[in-house]
């Protein structure tokens, strides 16, 4: 009995420890967050005040209504989306196939190909930026959207390998089963493989969401007139604009960047147990 207990002990100890440990942990990571909330309800002086107040007194949800009619917040979006959504489709449609192709299919030159395709991971953007530049520049396509969308439709070698490694783990029988029932390759990946994908499609829908959500340079670079603005170049242009008037309201700045924020927190926990799934199955095999 006083073996079991000393054991109860150790183990409750032990755990208690990296609870303790990882809540420390998570409260480094989350603070960033909070102090952001925490100024969005806050009136311009207090965000300054020594020492910094975390609960605001009082909230001012007026912050977010302000926000939103300083700028064009409803186009911004609107743009946003019509980005976001088209990047998605292209990058799911192009990489799985690609996916596809490189997991299920037997064709010589096949792991060299993808080993190239995989190396273009480490060619860093600013390497590629001026000669992409000019060459949407003389297809006439600087200042619309078709630089942030149609590069999605070439896919993406992150995602393409990830549902590679995720398509490996499928057993190749069911291929084989469909073939002999007289399904094509097409049919095959349409019914059977992308059925089968769902976790591995959710994160590569979630990294791709967050991916186009969340970009600035390629806004800043490709787009002049402001009515075509995302919502990450509308806050830099927000902040510009109170630069000129000479008063920077911090307080409908944050708001608006928590705005900003929401959607890429709703996705995460919507999609959540689908993401984690795909990430631990992904790669299990080589």
């Amino acid at each position: 009995m006083q073996g079991f207990s000393r054991i109860f002990l150790n183990s409750l100890g032990r755990y208690t420890f990296l609870y303790a440990l990882l809540l420390g942990l998570s409260l480094v990571f989350i603070a960033p967050f909070l102090w952001l909330l925490s100024c969005s309800l806050q009136d311009a002086k207090s965000i300054f005040a020594i020492p910094f107040r975390w609960i605001p007194d009082p909230f001012r949800l007026q912050n977010y209504i302000e926000a939103v009619s300083t700028l064009p917040f409803h186009r911004y979006l609107l743009n946003t989306c019509i980005i976001v959504v088209c990047t998605i489709v292209g990058t799911l449609f192009s990489s799985s196939l690609a996916a596809f192709a490189f997991s299920r299919l037997r064709f010589k030159g096949r792991d060299t190909l993808f080993l190239v395709c995989i190396g273009t991971m480490m060619l860093p953007g600013q390497v590629t930026m001026i000669p992409v530049y000019v060459m949407f520049s003389k297809l006439g396509w600087v200042d619309t959207f078709l630089p942030l969308i149609v590069p999605s439709f070439f896919g993406a070698p992150f995602i393409i390998f990830l549902l590679r490694q995720f398509f490996l783990t499928i057993p190749y029988e069911l291929d084989e089963a469909a073939l002999l029932d007289g399904a094509g390759r097409l049919r095959t990946f349409w019914h059977i493989i992308l059925p089968l994908s769902k976790p591995a499609l959710a994160v590569a829908v979630i990294f791709t969401f967050m991916g186009s959500w969340n970009d600035f340079m390629g806004p800043l670079i490709y787009l002049n007139s402001p009515e075509k603005a995302t919502l990450t170049l509308g806050l830099s242009l927000m902040k510009n604009q109170m630069l000129y008037s000479g008063v920077v309201e911090w307080h409908l700045l944050m708001a608006a960047s928590v705005l900003v924020l929401i959607p890429n927190l709703v996705l995460f926990f919507v999609a959540q147990k689908q993401f984690v799934r795909g990430i631990t199955l992904t790669g299990m095999r080589g």
